[in-house]
């Protein structure tokens, strides 16, 4: 059996604790034993490496730097890393380390929620395939992003919010490598209702499949 940890908090606007429920029971149906923890501290844990993925659900807050050093030490040495929106993409800002593991980082959502178009990029992934474009409502991510990312979808910014930005074609999902570790993103999921957009909850579950070791 698989072993994967969920480390929520930051901030409750993104409902870290009712996301965290919903990912747990994702990963119990697809077998797995899960472990949460609420606090940063679970990332400093020496016997971190024994975990088959991690899946931070944490927006904003901060991580000490041995924190960040030892989740990013486990993650290179073939933990798997998952996660989604601002839980893992707007995590500890004030951490490279962490930004350089999970390739990219909110930097803002023009307009805040509106309706925009999700782009799958790479239709042979078996994260994406068999997912045609679609449609979604919620905040679109504008991101500093890794160009070593494995990009599977896209987003494309109207310009109506900010016009400087038309035409700006941003990754939406992504998957990466961090040493022999494994590194899904996906900037979708402002909050616990979007799990029941289908297209959104099956690009996660296979992220976090793909991901794990």
């Amino acid at each position: 059996m698989k072993n994967a940890l969920i480390v929520w908090g930051g901030w409750d606007g993104h409902q870290p604790e009712q996301c965290a429920a919903i990912v747990e029971k994702i990963l119990i149906e697809d077998g797995f034993s899960v472990s949460k923890q609420n606090k940063t501290s679970a990332f400093a844990n020496p016997e971190l490496a024994r975990f088959d993925l991690i899946v931070p659900i944490y927006t904003m807050g901060t991580i000490a730097d041995g924190e960040a050093k030892n989740l990013s030490a486990a993650v290179e040495s073939g933990v798997g890393l998952a996660g989604y929106h601002g839980g893992m993409g707007d995590s500890f800002r004030g951490s490279t380390d962490y930004q350089f593991m999970t390739g990219g980082q909110w930097v803002a959502h023009p307009g805040n929620i509106i309706s925009y178009r999700v782009n799958i990029t790479d239709k042979s992934d078996p994260i994406t395939a068999g997912i045609d474009d679609f449609d979604y409502k919620s905040e679109q991510y504008y991101m500093h992003v890794d160009p070593s990312n494995q990009v599977l979808a896209t987003t494309t910014f109207s310009g109506e919010h900010c016009s400087w930005i038309r035409g700006v074609q941003m990754p939406v999902v992504w998957k990466r490598m961090h040493g022999s570790g494994k590194v899904f993103y996906s900037s979708l999921g402002h909050v616990a209702a979007e799990f029941n957009v289908p297209e959104m909850a099956t690009i996660f579950r296979r992220g976090m499949r793909w991901a794990t070791r």
